[in-house]
């Protein structure tokens, strides 16, 4: 049988190691609110650790390192469900954590005093698992779209959490054992799940911000980070199923172009700072204007593109209309003034024959020619010519 001394010595450096690899990763990378709780979690730990080793070594009498170490002990764990849920954007985890951490914390201190040994392992069972589901339940709010590794921790975390917990059910129900499964057997595997926990804790969050780090990476790479609509990548993988559907007998979609009037004025008066608000706010405009199904697009600069699914020209200059009186009639608040815009747009519908080239350049010149007849207008490119 393995030494529980021996194990909570590896707990303790354990933690301190992840602490270790922590500091120069937050080094080089920059610190997350996820990752600085979740450090803060495994510096608690790794204390708590080392004051019940020097315990088991009688270098720190039992009345002082069992009710500090167990107290510290439930803020690292705690501490380390709440880094999950804040990387899962519960913000608000900590207004229900604290106030049940430190009742917890007082329960156990009364278990304590009240029995060294039985009750004493009832709480501090308790009090962890409920920590470690707590953190598999934050695991398992992206289970839907998680990918493996996710689940995977979920799975394994729910399943040592309840190890953790059963000793404490084993110890209220039948004290002298069930069987094979001593109270001594339980203490070893309740103390390995303790290990587990921790490399899968370590290793696991590491992993996970990673993962959602390319993931995010993934996604700029489709996305303008400005105004989080697709950049010219991304609008284009969103225009080619309709650019096919197009080529089938059906309901006509439609293509938009939209460009700001004068945009640059408001660069060279107010600066670049006003000129991303102003950006962004015409965006959240437009966007006002349309359905679930269409897609806004940046292609570069100020020029956008909006594709109208099941749309013909009719319905598309009917919605480019509205667009188009939403943002001439509203004024955007910056810091330093209130700005008034128009915007210019070309229209059209793909045609069966058409590519990408052919498509842009008949919404173009209609872009061209509302910026011609005095800007803040919506054209139509011309019609399909008749076949002789």
């Amino acid at each position: 049988m393995i030494d529980i001394t021996t194990l909570v010595f590896a707990l303790a450096l354990g933690n301190i190691t992840l602490c270790g690899a922590l500091f120069f990763y937050q080094y080089e990378s920059g610190k997350s609110p996820s990752l600085s709780i979740w450090s803060i979690s495994k510096q608690c730990q790794a204390a708590a650790w080392l004051l019940l080793y020097f315990r088991g070594n009688g270098v720190v009498p039992d009345p002082v390192s069992i009710p500090i170490g167990y107290a510290v002990l439930f803020v690292g764990v705690a501490l380390e469900s709440g880094a999950l849920w804040e990387g899962a954007g519960k913000l608000g985890w900590r207004r229900l954590t604290y106030p049940l951490l430190a009742l917890a914390i007082l329960a156990f201190f009364a278990c304590y005093y009240i029995d060294q040994i039985g009750m004493r392992v009832v709480a501090s069972s308790l009090i962890l698992g409920a920590c470690y589901l707590s953190g598999a339940a934050a695991l398992a709010t992206g289970w839907r779209n998680g990918s493996m590794l996710r689940r995977f921790l979920v799975v394994a975390t729910v399943l040592l959490a309840l190890l953790v917990a059963a000793r404490a059910v084993l110890v209220l129900t039948m004290p002298g054992g069930w069987g094979w499964l001593s109270n001594g057997l339980l203490q070893t595997l309740s103390s390995g799940a303790f290990y587990i926990l921790m490399l899968l804790g370590g290793f696991g969050f590491l992993l996970l911000s990673r993962e959602q780090l390319q993931q995010e990476l993934a996604r700029l790479e489709l996305v303008d980070p400005l105004t989080d609509v697709p950049n010219r990548r991304g609008f284009f993988d969103k225009l080619a199923p309709w650019m096919a559907l197009a080529r089938r007998p059906g309901v006509p979609t439609a293509l938009v172009l939209i460009d700001l009037d004068q945009f640059k004025r408001v660069n060279d008066s107010y600066g670049h700072p006003a000129g991303d608000a102003v950006l962004r706010e015409v965006i959240d405009v437009c966007k006002k204007q349309l359905r679930d199904s269409d897609q806004l697009g940046r292609l570069v600069g100020v020029e956008f593109a909006l594709l109208l699914p099941r749309t013909g020209v009719a319905e598309a200059l009917l919605v480019a209309e509205r667009m188009r009186a939403a943002v001439a009639g509203g004024a955007i608040k910056t810091e330093r003034a209130m700005i008034t815009l128009t915007a210019s747009f070309g229209v059209t519908v793909i045609r069966p024959d058409d590519n990408t080239v052919s498509l842009f350049k008949r919404a173009d010149e209609a872009l061209r020619q509302a910026k011609q007849q005095g800007r803040n207008s919506v054209v139509e490119a011309a019609p399909a010519a008749l076949p002789a």
